[in-house]
């Protein structure tokens, strides 16, 4: 096999290469070397492999595996199971690549012959002379005899999109072949898929970074934001809602009492006339057979009255004195039989009787007027959204809304708004709201009578950039107070 690398600081490989001549043995190991890097489960697996199995390839004495990431660390070490980051060797090792990671320009000098390494974009084969140009790796040539033979090489890793994993430093005793080099290079675009894969996922920040990039790449997608943000969306908000009756008749209590029972249950059909509840009519048959009492006594006294006043002229004068105690009586009586015969309710017409658990209204004390129950035409139905107030989207009468009920999560149903309340009132969960009513369309399925789930309202179409600004600038300016 021959393998071509760029000359140091000469043309590309277009123009004029090295020719590498790789043995067939050699290049059966890269592939085994390849194929074990690929089939690590993790990432100490992957590194225990690339700094002990690589000498199966090519002779070296010392191999590490150093990991990019701030602040960088030794994470494998040839000969040892474990990397111990409070062991002086390691700590040498990590000051050593950190080094060489800061200057990418450390290589040996081209030497004549062609097997000695010239320094490539991946291998750099380098010495202790060559680090003591840089001054911040004074300390590292200064112990270099105590750790490490004559020879070493760095070779740098990155994934696809440039950004540098790490490296992996070899030592040896002879100098570095440009074969080892190229072997050496092919197992670097290996291991650097292989580690890219153990490491961290690019944020979104990085992501952005790299698309925003100053280039004809930022321009374009700058231009499409642009575009985005002027595109004509709706306003929407979602408010829970029910269905709930329309122009229903109310039930109400005909006079102040007790109710002593409901003969209906919640959601039964009721025909007109049906019995719907009944008052305790204790009080009022009493105060029914007193007034009948008070008109019997009236009524005789008159009588008495009027016999005596045929012969006697004084008693003609008390006649009118008790024919008006006797029509005092009578209207008593009238209106009390009255009250009586309004103790028992019957619906005014047919329909569903709309209310909550009767035994909360058993046993109740009610006044005249008070609201009992609702006699509701199922087929004759509205519906009732309460939009919070910090969610108001400016609704109008005559928008449309689309009701989403909780009972069939695949059905929806479209109305139309009749009215907006003007002020917002509390509702039942504490959350003050604006009330809506809208009506169903006509000719289409309706749903049931009770029915609740959530329902999106359609407001005004507005750009993108301020559908998405909206609710952040409404928080701003009730921080801020402009």
């Amino acid at each position: 096999m021959t393998a071509m690398h760029p000359a140091p600081g000469g043309p590309s490989p277009g123009n004029h290469a090295n020719h590498v001549r790789i043995d067939p043995q050699q290049l059966a190991m890269l592939w085994q070397l390849a194929a074990r890097a690929r089939d690590a489960q993790t990432e100490a697996t992957l590194g225990f492999t690339v700094v002990n199995e690589t000498l199966s390839l090519l002779p070296y004495r010392q191999a590490a595996w150093w990991r990019g990431t701030a602040p960088g660390t030794v994470a494998a070490v040839s000969g040892l199971p474990e990397s111990d980051p409070n062991a002086p060797y390691v700590q040498w090792l990590g000051a050593l690549c950190r080094v060489l990671a800061r200057a990418p320009e450390t290589a040996a000098p081209a030497a004549a012959d062609a097997t000695v390494a010239p320094p490539t974009e991946r291998a750099r084969a380098f010495t202790a002379a060559d680090l003591a140009v840089d001054p911040a790796a004074a300390h590292v040539v200064q112990d270099w005899q105590a750790w490490w033979p004559e020879h070493g090489l760095w070779l740098p890793l990155a994934d696809r999109g440039g950004r540098p994993l790490g490296g992996v430093v070899f030592a040896r005793d002879a100098a570095w072949t440009a074969v080892d080099c190229a072997l050496l290079g092919e197992l670097a675009q290996v291991w650097a898929h292989a580690f890219a894969a153990f490491g961290p996922r690019p944020s979104w920040f990085e992501r952005a970074r790299v698309i925003l990039k100053p280039g004809r790449q930022q321009r374009r997608v700058l231009i499409a934001l642009a575009v985005a943000c002027l595109i004509p969306v709706r306003l929407t908000v979602l408010a829970p809602a029910e269905v709930t009756p329309k122009d229903p008749f109310v039930v109400r209590a005909p006079l102040d009492g007790v109710i002593d029972r409901l003969y209906v249950q919640p959601n039964q059909p009721v025909a007109a006339g049906t019995p719907l509840l009944g008052l305790d009519a204790t009080t009022l048959q009493s105060r029914y057979a007193l007034a009948r009492k008070d008109f019997d006594t009236a009524q005789e006294e008159y009588r008495q009255t009027a016999q005596l006043a045929v012969t006697d002229d004084r008693n003609r004068l008390d006649m009118a004195e008790r024919k008006g105690k006797l029509d005092q009586s009578a209207v008593q009586l009238d209106y009390t039989a009255q009250q009586l015969a309004r103790v028992r309710v019957n619906a005014a017409r047919a329909g569903v009787a709309v209310f909550a658990d009767p035994n909360e209204w058993t046993g109740k004390a009610v006044a005249v007027g008070e609201k009992i129950l609702l006699l509701a035409d199922p087929a004759h139905v509205e519906l009732s959204a309460y939009v919070p107030v910090a969610d108001n989207v400016d609704v109008k009468a005559g928008a449309t809304i689309t009701l989403y009920p909780k009972s069939s999560p695949l059905a929806t149903y479209e109305a139309r708004i009749d009215s907006v309340a003007y002020r917002a009132e509390p509702t039942p969960d504490g959350v003050l709201a604006y009330r809506i009513r809208a009506t169903f369309r006509d000719g289409t399925a309706q749903p049931p009578l009770g029915a609740m789930g959530t329902a999106r309202i359609h407001g005004n179409w507005v750009p993108l950039f301020y559908y998405v600004l909206r609710r952040p600038l409404t928080l701003a300016r009730q921080w801020l107070g402009w």
